[in-house]
């Protein structure tokens, strides 16, 4: 497939598509944190951008090579990323309830956390791997890379207005990023049979 507007029109949209999820988070990030500099910033969207492009490029190697085995994986994503969110936005729940003192210097979400975020928020772009199957390697290489992109500029900009949101409601940010992860977690779950 030779690189055309249709091809970046579509890595465009994708990428915008498979963002939401992790914009979501981004959002949770920074109402949990509102005192976040750029630097964990960038961090926080890299980590996310990351994981969105890895996902759709494993997903079309899975394609490419394993898809008999792809398909049951398929079924499991919706339970995976219920059982990640879940868990940290449960987590975030109880640790706003028990805490209601905020302390702003030390980071909300931790290294592990993230990860497991980044891995429940991309976890459905795998299928994506089905969708770009007919794109050669570098295509969808490039095509991964657009779609990773496009994540980081969204993320970056959820977590400015979780900030900014998380300025204004103190103590209660947690609690709020808890229920909002907890959300999504059955958001996907819910629409992954719909």
């Amino acid at each position: 497939m030779q690189l055309s507007f249709d091809f970046f029109l579509y890595s465009f949209l994708l990428g915008i598509g498979l963002a939401m999820d992790a914009f979501s988070v981004s959002l949770v990030s920074g109402l949990s944190e509102p005192a976040m500099r750029k630097k964990r910033m960038a961090f926080v969207s890299f980590i996310f951008s990351f994981f969105q492009t890895a996902m759709p490029f494993i997903g079309w190697i899975c394609v490419s090579t394993v898809a008999k085995y792809f398909s049951f994986f398929d079924k499991c994503i919706p339970w995976i990323a219920l059982v990640l969110l879940s868990y940290i936005g449960g987590k975030m729940l109880y640790e706003g309830i028990k805490n209601k003192d905020c302390n702003d210097e030390k980071p909300a979400i931790g290294f592990a956390a993230l990860i497991i975020q980044g891995i429940a928020t991309s976890i459905d772009a795998l299928s994506v791997g089905f969708t770009i199957s007919k794109y050669t390697l570098p295509n969808a290489l490039l095509c991964s890379i657009l779609i990773g992109v496009i994540t980081f500029f969204i993320c970056f900009a959820g977590i400015i207005i979780g900030k900014k949101a998380g300025a204004r409601l103190s103590g209660k940010a947690t609690i709020l990023g808890g229920g909002i992860l907890l959300f999504i977690g059955l958001e996907i779950f819910i629409t992954s049979w719909f």
